[in-house]
């Protein structure tokens, strides 16, 4: 194992601050840094000798053995502070501090444990729910007792059996606990979503789900909860799903309770590295994640690596770029037009794609349901596109593919495209699943 580098903003929030210097041997489970403001403790991931602090990050050269032991947090009979001490954050998103967020009353109302795996060809969050399903319940009972929720529900793709029957099996004496049945459509896991297909209620885009008296909690961040009360474990792990144009094949190869920190390439290498020439590696999901390097660290919010065939060459083609608040930016789909070797010609948002803040990202008005795209598609063909390269939900890709390809003759390509054709998945196309789906349990 390299240096492991643990950057100081990996949540939402400001910067934490160190509270290390170069020459400290640190354990597993040192407090290294503090919030500033809106934040989470940050822990060592590994034994070793703190190397350099900087105004980013702190970077560690790990010792050659690594006990599995840890310097526990401190025992309360408070839980909540419990969390706040662990340093957990959001997992499967954008790294929100889970002790703000479970500190919020939902005045009986509702956890929604996040269980959908939305990113296609991830499996690091179903592993989790097939091999520890008993903890993670408990960590959602902890949930529920720290929101003042009377109820939770998981939402889960109804593809994952295996899962599903641990989770049904793990609840059966839990009246409270239910398991609500989600399609295999993106973006499902989308907090809105979530609490759509759960609860019946569409939020508006500047919404929370605190307004429906809910909090949708990634499955591995109730998972750490659980760790944070019963071990008294800091928060230093992460699951992670190496997928791709690597050795042993392009399937998910899932890394459970790595050191978050370690780099891209340490990772890589424990699948026996890169299988030949390839296009981009990805640090995230196919959808929202963005090319990274090999130097580059994880963090508790890291998922995925990916890594994907080389980019075909469209030779200058002229592109349009339709950016949707479900995939990657502007600025991602202009890296991937150029890595494609294209021209953009015209740039234009999904129909839903909502401007809530100058500057921030945008936010869809109803995640996973789209109208039609004809005004937009043709825009970009009046500007002179031969291509359209799109960023869209399930749904929205449906809708544009039938205006743009069988209507007006233009070229689709999917942001996704190269990841899908990596991995063997089905292109982002034609939409073939229904989005409604049975919720009989009984065959789980």
């Amino acid at each position: 194992m390299r240096k492991i580098k643990l950057l100081l903003k990996q949540h939402v929030g400001a910067p934490c601050a160190a509270i290390v210097k170069p020459g400290d041997k640190v354990e597993k489970g040192t407090l290294i840094a503090t919030p500033t403001g809106l934040g989470a403790n940050i822990f060592s991931s590994v034994y070793g000798t703190v190397e350099e602090v900087n105004d980013q990050a702190i970077v560690i050269l790990p010792d050659d053995e690594q006990p599995d032991r840890y310097i526990p947090i401190k025992k309360s009979d408070n839980k909540l502070d419990m969390v706040k001490e662990a340093g957990i954050v959001g997992m499967g998103g954008a790294g929100f501090p889970t002790g703000v967020k479970l500190a919020a009353d939902l005045e009986g109302g509702y956890i929604l444990v996040n269980a959908a795996e939305c990113e296609p060809g991830l499996r690091h969050n179903i592993m989790q729910l097939e091999q520890q399903a008993e903890k993670t319940v408990r960590g959602v009972e902890y949930c529920m007792e720290m929101s003042n929720a009377k109820k939770a529900i998981f939402a889960i793709k109804r593809k994952n059996a295996r899962a599903i029957s641990a989770i049904k099996k793990a609840i059966a004496n839990k009246p409270d606990i239910s398991i609500h049945l989600l399609p295999d459509i993106y973006p499902m896991g989308e907090e809105r979503a979530v609490v759509r297909e759960c609860l019946g209620i569409l939020l508006g885009p500047t919404q929370l789900p605190s307004a429906a008296h809910a909090n949708v909690v990634n499955c591995e961040t109730v998972l750490r909860v659980a760790e944070a009360i019963e071990d008294q474990k800091p928060c230093i792990c992460k699951n992670i799903s190496v997928v791709g144009k690597v050795h042993g094949g392009p399937e998910a190869q899932v890394f459970m309770d790595m050191p978050v920190g370690i780099s891209v390439e340490d990772m890589l290498e424990k699948v026996g590295g890169i299988d030949g020439e390839y296009g981009e590696i990805i640090m995230g999901g196919a959808f929202t994640g963005l090319p990274t390097t090999l130097e580059a660290p994880t963090t508790k919010t890291t998922g995925a690596i990916m890594v994907t065939v080389p980019f075909l060459d469209l030779h200058g083609a002229k592109v349009g770029l339709l950016v949707c608040a479900c995939g990657g930016g502007e600025a991602r789909m202009r890296d991937i037009a150029k890595k494609y070797n294209a021209e953009v010609v015209s740039v234009t948002f999904c129909k839903q794609a909502i401007e809530v803040k100058p500057g921030a990202p945008r936010k869809c008005e109803n995640p996973g349901n789209c109208p039609g795209q004809i005004a937009k598609v043709l825009e970009m063909k009046r500007a002179g596109a031969e291509y359209l390269i799109i960023g869209n939900c399930s749904d929205c890709s449906n809708t544009v593919v039938t205006c743009g390809t069988l209507k007006m003759g233009l070229k689709i390509i999917h942001q996704t495209d190269h990841v899908m054709r990596t991995i063997h998945h089905p292109l982002y196309r034609h939409l073939t699943v229904s989005k409604t789906v049975d919720q009989d349990l009984s065959e789980f």
